[in-house]
Order: C-alpha cells, then sequence, then structure tokens
C-alpha cells in the first residue's frame, strides 16, 4: 500500500503546499500572505520553506519592492507532483477503507451506523 509523502504530511507543510497548488502554475504568493492562509510565525514558515524547497518542491525568489525586501514562493512542477501523489495515496488510503470487512464480518459502507435501534 502506498503511503503519504513524510515530507508534506506534515500539517504545516501540508497547509503550505494545498494552498501553494490553489494558484496556477508559475503564479508566486508572497511570504506575509501565506503566513496569513497557514497561521503560524515567521520563523515556522520559513523552516517549513527551506525543508519544502530543499526537496525542490519550491521555489523561492527574494527580491526587493521599491527599498522593502520581499519573499515570494511558487509550487514548482516537482512540488505539484509530489502534492497530485500526496492526494492520491489519501485516495487509496480511504478507498482500501471502505473495502475492509468490518467485525460481522460483511463489507463496510459509507453509511453511518444507525445507533437508534
Amino acid at each position: 500500500m502506498q503511503t503519504p509523502n513524510e515530507i508534506i504530511h506534515q500539517p504545516i507543510r501540508l497547509k503550505i503546499m494545498a494552498a501553494l497548488n490553489t494558484l496556477a502554475a508559475g503564479q508566486w504568493l508572497e511570504f506575509v500572505s501565506l503566513k496569513s492562509i497557514v497561521d503560524t510565525t515567521d520563523g515556522n514558515l520559513g523552516a517549513h520553506l527551506n525543508t519544502l524547497e530543499g526537496a525542490q518542491y519550491v521555489l523561492i525568489k527574494k527580491d526587493f519592492a521599491g527599498k522593502k525586501p520581499r519573499t515570494r514562493v511558487c509550487l514548482s512542477a516537482k512540488g505539484r507532483e509530489a502534492f497530485a501523489g500526496y492526494i492520491a495515496a489519501l485516495h487509496a488510503i480511504l478507498a482500501l477503507e471502505t473495502l475492509e470487512p468490518d467485525v460481522s464480518g460483511s463489507h463496510a459502507t459509507n453509511t453511518p451506523p444507525d445507533n437508534n435501534r
């Protein structure tokens, strides 16, 4: 069975990847906007971005907007592919969950149990 990508699976990195995946390929998101979306500190976001950059899942661009420093982040092609693989692995796990027998030996269904009986 395929397991989820451990680099992406960490909650903050998952939020980063999900946020960047909503953008068109090649579109950049400013660090301050991403920080707001992910709801974390500068240092925490920076550390997770470094991990994702090391895996070549994101590209980081540092420049100036006038005299003000600006950091922007973009999902790389490899990152987009890794995120799609991560989602596929989760779907595979969920599909297996619905096929495994329950304790009575019948197949599990998507119908919740009727606790009113």
